[in-house]
């Protein structure tokens, strides 16, 4: 038996409401405001991603391992890589490792607007 069941994932970031936006602009669903400084994203499949201001944020430095590394990373699987991948670029994500070995690795690494790296997985 659980412990305890997935409620959400808390996303530190300088603008709680356009981060919000990107993701729902990639994963579509409904953002909600919950206070001043946290919005939340109800995506579709009943999936929650929360994002909280975070004063004197610094984003994570992909890939290291050190006290900038990245604290999480999301996956999001896509049925056409290019196509994603167009599609995240204009809405402001940043390529850090788009060398997926010609298909081979099946991945490709980006950052959301607010420098938290995420992965376009091929399905």
């Amino acid at each position: 038996m659980p412990v305890a069941r997935y409620c959400l994932v808390a996303v530190d970031c300088p603008d709680p409401a356009a981060l919000a936006g990107f993701y729902a602009a990639l994963l579509g669903g409904e953002v909600r405001q919950d206070g001043e400084d946290w919005y939340d994203l109800y995506a579709p499949g009943d999936h929650r991603i929360a994002f909280q201001r975070a004063a004197g944020h610094r984003p994570p430095e992909w890939p290291r391992a050190d006290e900038n590394s990245q604290q999480l990373h999301l996956d999001l699987k896509v049925d056409d890589m290019a196509d994603a991948e167009a599609q995240v670029l204009a809405l402001g994500g940043m390529p850090l490792d788009l060398d997926d070995e010609d298909g081979k690795r099946g991945f490709r690494v980006y950052a959301d607007p607010a420098g938290h790296p995420f992965c376009l997985v091929r399905a």
